[in-house]
């Protein structure tokens, strides 16, 4: 079973403050609903078996949005609600959804997070990967902001990334740092389920890099495919997300 798993779980603080009203950023449209990241990022592959999203802040406005809009694939579409979304960190959004898809048996899961826009080639590449798949892009790293990785001296790799989006620290030498383009393939059903279990209570309230962290840290380096993603914004803030209806204008 193929699934694409989405978190848009978080309070979107820095976009409501860019727009002056609360707002989950993820539905967020200024024309069209067919704008809205979730909109975009969901209708770049249609083809997946089952859709899992995880949501928490401004909860209900997320369903009436799926009902609305979403109305096409509303019936492949595992909505999951994340009640302690102020309480515990990314983590615990990611920990929601992989438990619908190790229920589900899910031997191919796609995880993107939810303030994403990507181009459909980049997307393309990662759902059609018969591997493994971490993403980049071209942005510089910077640690209000980046979520990093690296590879160390025996080409492990390593996410990094600041809460407090202050400083990134590597502490030992490294072959190449790159900006992730934090969405993830995984393609060992078995190996989901390995390392969903070996992961205590406690993790799962920090960042969802632990997980990834020790799905991909044992894994060989042929093991796993790199994808660039040419076209990749992170829409923190509404002026971030109007730089998707710029794109479009400059490819006219």
């Amino acid at each position: 079973m193929r699934a694409l798993l989405i978190t848009v779980a978080g309070l979107s603080s820095r976009f409501s403050k860019s727009l002056g009203r609360k707002c989950l950023k993820c539905i967020y449209y200024e024309n069209n609903p067919e704008e809205s990241l979730l909109y975009r990022m969901i209708c770049q592959d249609k083809n997946f078996d089952r859709y899992i999203i995880v949501g928490g802040f401004l909860f209900e406005e997320l369903e009436e949005y799926i009902h609305c809009y979403l109305s096409d694939v509303e019936d492949r579409i595992v909505l999951v609600e994340n009640e302690a979304y102020q309480e515990y960190g990314s983590g615990y959004s990611l920990y929601l959804g992989l438990r619908q898809a190790v229920d589900l048996g899910c031997d191919e899961l796609v995880f993107a997070e939810g303030d994403l826009y990507v181009d459909h080639a980049g997307f393309a590449k990662i759902c059609d990967a018969g591997n493994n798949v971490i993403t980049m892009n071209r942005e510089s790293i910077e640690a209000n902001k980046a979520v990093a990785f690296y590879y160390d001296g025996n080409q492990g790799i390593h996410y990094i990334y600041d809460t407090r989006h202050n400083v990134l620290e590597i502490g030992e030498p490294f072959l190449g740092i790159y900006n992730s383009g934090q969405i993830w393939k995984f393609h060992d059903r078995e190996r989901i389920g390995t390392v969903f279990h070996s992961i205590r209570e406690q993790e799962w309230r920090g960042t969802n890099l632990v997980f990834i962290q020790k799905y991909f840290e044992g894994l060989e380096r042929r093991s796993y495919q790199a994808v660039m993603l040419d076209v990749w914004i992170n829409c923190n803030t509404v002026d971030d997300f109007r730089k998707i209806a710029d794109i479009g204008r400059t490819a006219v």
